[in-house]
């Protein structure tokens, strides 16, 4: 028997619902999966992205603070080496200022200059000498006070002012000239 072909676009339909109804194919079960994943993706898919999104802002808040951490461990570092080069210039400039101060003394000394110690102890000793010299002058003057009576003593005293402080004025200026 033939067929006809109305009556076969009838059993085509038929059969296709019965394939609809009944089992479904791997292909058709592999659409409805991915029609699945869709309907999932789109529900969990703002959770998703809202946890991608949290993620992110942690990771570059750690990221930010190691940065910060290297920054600020550099930044010592550095500020450790610079002062230590300022240490070591600091030490070289005393170096060449000390040695450029003996060699300006010893070309001072082979033209003859006396040096600072050497004015110093000179005026310690001009000193001495000027004390020993006021004690020298007061001492023959302290023996005469006491045999001589007390009238004239006085009469001396009035006339004559104190010669330990005539005596250094007078030897200074007559070094000076």
């Amino acid at each position: 028997m033939a067929k006809s072909p109305a009556s076969d676009k009838t059993s085509n339909a038929a059969d296709k619902a019965k394939d609809s109804s009944a089992a479904p194919t791997p292909t058709h079960q592999i659409w409805l999966a991915g029609l699945g994943a869709m309907a999932k993706a789109q529900e969990q898919g703002s959770k998703a992205i809202e946890a991608l999104v949290n993620d992110g802002l942690a990771f570059q808040r750690k990221s930010q603070a190691e940065a910060q951490q290297r920054l600020h461990e550099a930044t010592e570092r550095l500020t450790h080496l610079a002062s230590d080069f300022g240490q070591q210039a600091t030490v070289r400039v005393d170096r060449l200022e000390h040695l450029f101060e003996d060699r300006v003394a010893k070309a001072l000394q082979r033209l003859g200059m006396p040096t600072l110690y050497d004015l110093q102890a000179l005026t310690e000793r001009v000193a001495q000498l000027e004390a020993q010299l006021a004690q020298a002058t007061e001492a023959p003057k302290t023996a005469a006070k006491a045999t001589s009576t007390a009238k004239p003593a006085a009469k001396a005293s009035a006339k004559a002012p104190a010669p330990s402080a005539a005596k250094p004025i007078a030897s200074r200026t007559q070094r000076k000239a």
